[in-house]
């Protein structure tokens, strides 16, 4: 556990990304510790332990909601066990595309959500991309479900993501993100499920043969603060921080979509094959884990909510 003594004295944030330093979300909170240190003249800024130097995101986030690190980028898979609130936006086929999604978590829907958090010891500052997850595995392309039958899929440690391949007729395998590669070279799993610029920055297309793009997931991914830090900081620091972990939400966009062309432009170039699918017949079998996961009125409010803003 890094020390808040020594966090105070520096003016440093500690934060955790378990994705490469080159990566989008870590270019954004990068991007978020140059702003606070131009605007506070250095007192402020960020320091990254990208490439899950920390450990797997469960843990880092078990860290940040104590007080040991100062911010987290998360995915939604660990936040959704903690908190109710989050699993609308994780559902699968919730949303129709990237720009819906977008449109969502800047709305007030997406507000809630983050306030969600404070009761777990964690303050939500902003909703980075994790782009449209798909399926890739070693065994065949997936067209329909039934091509899914008795693959071996890493899933992340959630309990939707693990209803949702097994709904799909796959059996989920939860593994810790920075397991995948080896898992996939030693026939540990079959495949997995993820988003363009993580297939070629983790090298996962090296140990793969096809990318079936059923986009069955939009989910955003989460910058929290730890309620601990942020209550040391005045309140004109913690508006500072507010207002520039925003704005880091226009750069990391402005990465991400480059990003995205970028990967498809390697695939394309590699040995993988990818295959359009009609995505009708999976979001058919997802009405069974949407009733499971959405059990209260103000969870269902908020998915209804969600759909009335799509197709736009």
């Amino acid at each position: 556990m890094l020390g808040g003594c020594e966090r105070r004295m520096s003016g440093l944030l500690t934060s955790a990304d378990a994705h490469p330093v080159d990566y989008p979300t870590s270019k954004a909170v990068s991007y978020m510790g140059e702003l606070l240190a131009e605007r506070t003249g250095g007192r402020l800024g960020i320091k990254l332990y990208a490439g899950g130097q920390l450990g797997s995101e469960t843990d880092t986030l078990e860290i940040t909601s104590f007080g040991g690190l100062d911010l987290n980028r998360v995915n939604l898979a660990p936040l959704n066990s903690m908190e109710p609130m989050t699993l609308p936006l994780s559902l699968p086929f919730v949303f129709d595309s990237v720009d819906h999604m977008r449109r969502v978590v800047d709305s007030e829907i997406g507000d809630e959500v983050l306030a969600s958090l404070e009761p777990h010891g964690l303050v939500g500052l902003c909703f980075y991309d994790s782009g449209a997850r798909s399926f890739y595995n070693k065994a065949r392309p997936i067209n329909s479900p039934s091509d899914m039958k008795g693959m071996k899929l890493r899933v992340p440690a959630s309990d939707l993501y693990v209803a949702m391949v097994n709904a799909l007729g796959a059996n989920a395998v939860p593994i810790s993100f920075g397991e995948i590669y080896q898992s996939l070279t030693q026939g540990v799993i079959d495949g997995a499920e993820n988003n363009w610029p993580t297939l070629v920055s983790e090298r996962h297309y090296e140990a793969i043969n096809y990318f079936s793009l059923t986009e069955h997931l939009l989910t955003p991914e989460a910058l929290v603060m730890s309620k601990a830090s942020w209550d040391r900081l005045d309140a004109s620091d913690r508006d500072l921080v507010a207002r520039t972990a925003k704005e880091s939400v226009i750069k990391m966009r402005e990465l991400w979509d480059a990003k995205v062309e970028e990967a498809k432009a390697a695939i394309a170039a590699s040995d993988v094959v990818v295959n359009s699918v009609d995505k009708q017949p999976f979001a058919d079998l997802m009405k069974p884990v949407w009733s499971e996961f959405i059990t209260t009125p103000q969870q269902q409010s908020i998915v209804e909510r969600i759909t009335a803003m799509g197709g736009q």
